[in-house]
């Protein structure tokens, strides 16, 4: 990649509108906002892949940070013949497992035998993708949010993979089977378990939650005993 240019204002306000393949031609020439608007449009799935991998929010923005550093020095070796998207997400994957090898000494994810089953599955809109009106919509987003993450956090890393590339990234078993290096099959099989052991671990963490639900208690609860009191003493 040649030099970076100096940005242009009037292609700045155009430039997210461009499709990859033009952005791709600009950023070989070093063009800033090319750049910009290709990581803007791409941060969401690449933190995704790699927070799937790597159970850490800041490592897996150092991760996608390293990717796309990778990606932009090699764009020239970019050839359009997979999707842009494609060749991101692989990079940011490979510098993923790459750290995970190092830090646990092995050789890479390890194939599980299982029966093979079979099912597609749709995508799970994570709640940060609502809309929330209100403070009290934000703070049950927010919560809803952490629960799910929690429970995405505490699959085994075979599963929390596949998990995070089908389900919420929404790419096909035969897509996420190829990034991850496996069968369709086993991919199939590990959605499975992921998806049984997500129900298992939402379901314990509401266990004993119920009890709270609709509560009527407090000052509601005292103003109730007054409001009562005053009608009867109307109606006297």
């Amino acid at each position: 990649m040649t030099a970076i240019a100096v940005p242009d204002a009037r292609r700045r306000q155009n430039i997210s509108a461009l499709a990859d393949a033009e952005l791709v031609s600009l950023a070989k020439q070093g063009d800033e906002p090319a750049i910009r608007a290709i990581v803007q449009r791409h941060n969401q799935r690449l933190f995704r892949t790699a927070r799937a991998i790597i159970r850490s929010d800041w490592e897996a923005e150092d991760v996608v940070q390293a990717a796309y550093v990778k990606a932009f020095t090699n764009l020239a070796t970019f050839r359009g013949e997979a999707a842009l998207s494609t060749w991101l997400t692989r990079i940011t994957l490979n510098e993923a497992l790459g750290r995970v090898r190092a830090r646990k000494n092995t050789t890479g994810l390890e194939e599980i035998d299982m029966q093979t089953t079979s099912g597609g599955g749709e995508v799970l809109q994570f709640p940060s993708s609502l809309s929330a009106t209100d403070p009290e919509s934000e703070l049950s987003r927010s919560q809803a949010r952490h629960l799910l993450e929690q429970a995405v956090d505490g699959l085994p890393d075979e599963f929390r993979a596949i998990f995070v590339l089908r389900e919420v990234e929404g790419m096909s078993t035969e897509e996420a089977a190829s990034f991850l290096g496996i069968k369709p099959e086993t991919a199939k099989t590990r959605l499975h378990r992921a998806r049984k052991l997500m129900r298992q671990s939402i379901e314990k963490q509401l266990s004993g939650a119920f009890s709270a639900l609709f509560p009527f208690d407090g000052a509601r609860c005292a103003s109730m005993g007054d409001r009562v009191i005053a009608t009867l003493r109307q109606t006297a």
